[in-house]
């Protein structure tokens, strides 16, 4: 069964840091492109994060660069997303996503059309 499953979050007050991790499984996700979305409360789910298979390639939202990292270990079929300087404003659910078709652009794709495989989403609250 190909499938993502996401870890890591949790309640941290604001200023701290979580560390998430995709762990994917059922098939090789080295060729794949990765990303993390979000959705908060009342809100559509918006992009956060993206990784193209080699790793050299990531591309961030404003409200997070800086501040988020995104990160691949192809050996081990995992993505993971450091996020430090947490505000009340990052409490949402956070998704993996994989684009398991190939993408060629130099860093990985910001759209949801884009991925046809998701995780089942971790919640992360940051309080103030």
């Amino acid at each position: 069964q190909v499938q993502l499953v996401e870890s890591g979050g949790g309640l941290v007050q604001a200023g701290g840091s979580l560390r998430l991790s995709c762990a994917a499984s059922g098939r090789t996700f080295s060729r794949s492109a990765m990303g993390w979305f979000r959705q908060a409360p009342g809100k559509e789910r918006e992009f956060v994060a993206s990784i193209r298979w080699g790793g050299d390639g990531t591309d961030y939202a404003d409200s997070v660069k800086g501040r988020f990292t995104i990160s691949r270990d192809n050996a081990k079929n995992r993505v993971h997303l450091q996020m430090n300087s947490l505000k009340s404003e990052d409490t949402a659910v956070y998704y993996c996503a994989a684009r398991t078709s190939g993408w060629f652009g130099n860093v990985g794709p910001r759209g949801e059309q884009r991925y046809d495989l998701w995780g089942q989403g971790t919640q992360v609250t940051v309080s103030s």
